[in-house]
Formats: structure tokens, C-alpha cells, sequence
């Protein structure tokens, strides 16, 4: 999303999702081709496969592998987490600075004290992200995109939905003041629906469609809360 900001145009914006798209799809083949060959050659070679698969890759590189190519190992799990947390927390300091302290609705900004702030920021997001990290570790008992896609179902479901109805319901007009509820809401109802899905659904359990579910509820939710009064800016 920084990077669609950053286009000049919408038409620049599109390609860039376009490409970026392209992208990504061959970069997931490429990593799903990796996981795939390590454990072709953990089988080949007797390695057993650590109960969480995340720990697989770094057994075999540090453990089963030359000592440099160990050393590259952990250089590039270093490279690649500074890069994720680095534009994470420039997102999150952004997003503070900008829709909850008020930085662009401030008549006579002063920019020392604006930069002052959101250093103060930046190191308050780093120490709660590394806590956060510290916790996630500790009650984690999976592997980290099994959990990761799990809270994404959580998360990223009112997104999704807000998003759905946006784009297909462009004749109804929410009201405001319930959007935040539907958003919190839903979410919860998830939660309960894949807590007892067992009961309510005749042993059905929820995976990775938890997603699916929170948005398809955060829609309904949507749709509920609107009517057809269309402004004329809409039209």
C-alpha cells in the first residue's frame, strides 16, 4: 500500500499492483520450491523433521551443512528481518504520527518538534514490537505461518470486508457511526464460531478461512447497518 502511495498517478498505482503481483507469485513458487527441496533432502539424508517445521531450515544449515554456508544463513534471516521491521515500523510511526497525534491538521507545524515526536514514537514501536516478538515466541506452540495466517483471520477480516462492500455495494451508504462496531464485532463472532465450531457446525473445524469467515460477517454486518440514501458525491 506505501508503495501504491507513493505513485504520482492512479495509472501508475494500477501497474505497480499489476507487476508487483507478477512478483510476488514468483516469489512464493520460489520459496515453496525451497521448502519442498529441504525436505526432500532432510528425508534423503535422515534428518527428522523438527515438530515445528519452522526450526527445519536452520537445522540444516547450521547443523548439517559447511560453516559458511551457516554464517550466510543467519546474515540473510538478519537482512530480511531488519528490512520487514524497518517499513513496518516506518508504517506504524507514520500512521500514529499522522491520524492520532494530528501532524498534518496542525496550523504552525514546528518540524524540530514534529521529528523530536517522531523519534519518540519510532523507539516506543520498536520496544512494543520486540515485546510483542517475546510473548509470540512464548505462547507460540506452531509454526509461524500457521500462526500468522491464523491472527491474519482475525485481523485482516474486517479489511476484507469493508473492502467487499466498498467495491460491490456502491449504491448503499453505511452509516459511520456503526462501522467500528460491525469492524470489532465480527471479528469476536469469529472467534466464538471457530472456538465451538465443533458443536454449532456438526464437527466442522475452521482453518485458514477464518478469513473468509470474518469478512463475509464484517460485510453482512455492513449491509445491515446501510441504506440506499446516496449522496451526490457518490453518484
Amino acid at each position: 500500500m506505501q508503495k501504491n502511495l507513493s505513485c504520482r498517478t492512479i495509472g501508475e498505482a494500477q501497474k505497480n499492483m499489476f507487476s508487483f503481483s507478477v512478483v510476488l507469485v514468483v516469489a512464493n513458487l520460489l520459496f515453496l520450491a525451497l521448502g519442498a527441496l529441504l525436505f526432500i533432502y532432510a528425508s534423503h539424508v535422515g534428518i527428522e523433521i523438527p515438530s515445528r517445521t519452522d526450526y527445519l531450515y536452520p537445522t540444516i544449515a547450521l547443523q548439517h551443512l559447511k560453516p559458511w554456508v551457516g554464517i550466510v544463513f543467519v546474515l540473510g534471516l538478519i537482512a530480511a528481518a531488519y528490512s520487514s521491521a524497518d517499513s513496518a515500523l516506518t508504517a506504524l510511526t507514520t500512521s500514529f504520527c499522522v491520524d492520532f497525534l494530528g501532524f498534518e491538521r496542525e496550523e504552525n507545524p514546528d518540524p524540530a518538534a514534529q521529528q523530536r515526536t517522531r523519534f519518540r514514537v519510532h523507539i516506543a514501536f520498536s520496544v512494543l514490537l520486540f515485546f510483542l516478538i517475546v510473548i509470540f515466541e512464548a505462547l507460540n506452540n506452531d509454526a509461524v505461518i500457521n500462526s500468522l495466517f491464523t491472527a491474519a483471520g482475525y485481523t485482516y477480516g474486517p479489511l476484507l470486508g469493508l473492502y467487499a462492500f466498498g467495491l460491490f455495494m456502491r449504491k448503499r451508504k453505511v452509516v459511520d457511526e456503526y462501522a467500528p462496531l460491525v469492524c470489532i464485532v465480527a471479528p469476536i463472532l469469529t472467534f466464538v464460531l471457530n472456538r465451538y465450531s465443533d458443536v454449532l457446525l456438526f464437527g466442522y473445524q475452521f482453518g485458514f478461512e477464518l478469513l473468509l469467515l470474518n469478512g463475509l460477517l464484517t460485510f453482512l454486518g455492513l449491509f445491515i447497518f446501510s441504506d440506499y440514501s446516496i449522496d451526490e458525491d457518490r453518484e
